[in-house]
């Protein structure tokens, strides 16, 4: 099985001196052997250096990192690589620093499963238990689970919108963070709940 927009893009990146990687749940999937929908990439250039070669990108959020590239109809999201501060609004980071390797990128990541990474020859490079809980079907959180829901409780959706959806379990740290942290819901933004919940009528992951 190959990403076809992967192998495209990894030629581009490589002959200008960077590295691509399939990067969450385009991975997931890819080792679950499901269709995939969502294409996202990370790479070590930075979106000032991507744009002296794939200029047809949208650069909108380039400060984040994030660039959107257009590909035979559909969009890949390609994110240089970072580490992130603090969240002082339980939604986003306080500052972002574009870093070279992917593991100070993994653990600003949410989920052991949505961890893992692909080079360019397909190996799978998982700094935590992302394989072995695949295998297991489990959810679990990357660090502290109480932490990381504390850092974004919409985690918490996402936790049981992923269980729902793919019919794994969810961790027992992480299960007993989740009822402990419930109450952080009341911080977000109800439509972003709705929007959860909508996805995982929907069954989409």
């Amino acid at each position: 099985m190959r990403i076809e927009a992967f192998d495209f893009l990894k030629d581009v990146f490589s002959k200008n001196g960077f590295h691509l990687y399939v990067v969450g749940g385009t991975v997931r999937d890819f080792l679950l052997g499901k269709e995939i929908t969502d294409l996202d990439f990370v790479t070590d250039a930075t979106p000032e250096e991507e744009m002296k070669f794939i200029p047809e990108g949208d650069f909108t959020f380039k400060k984040f990192g994030a660039v959107r590239y257009p590909y035979k109809g559909k969009h890949i999201d390609i994110t240089t690589l970072r580490q992130e501060g603090e969240y002082n609004d339980s939604r986003h980071p306080s500052k972002v620093t574009f870093v070279k390797d992917p593991k100070l990128d993994y653990v600003r990541r949410d989920f052991t499963i949505n961890a893992m990474y692909l080079d360019e020859d397909y190996n799978v490079i998982d700094f935590s238990t992302g394989q072995e809980d695949l295998k297991k079907k489990l959810i679990r959180f990357i660090g502290d689970p109480a932490k990381r829901i504390e850092e974004d409780p919409l985690r918490i959706a996402r936790a049981e919108r992923f269980a729902k959806c793919l019919g794994f379990q969810i961790e027992e740290k992480t299960l007993q963070a989740i009822k402990d942290k419930r109450d952080l819901l009341a911080k977000l933004n109800p439509e972003k709940l709705k929007e959860e919940e909508r996805k995982g009528w929907k069954g989409t992951l």
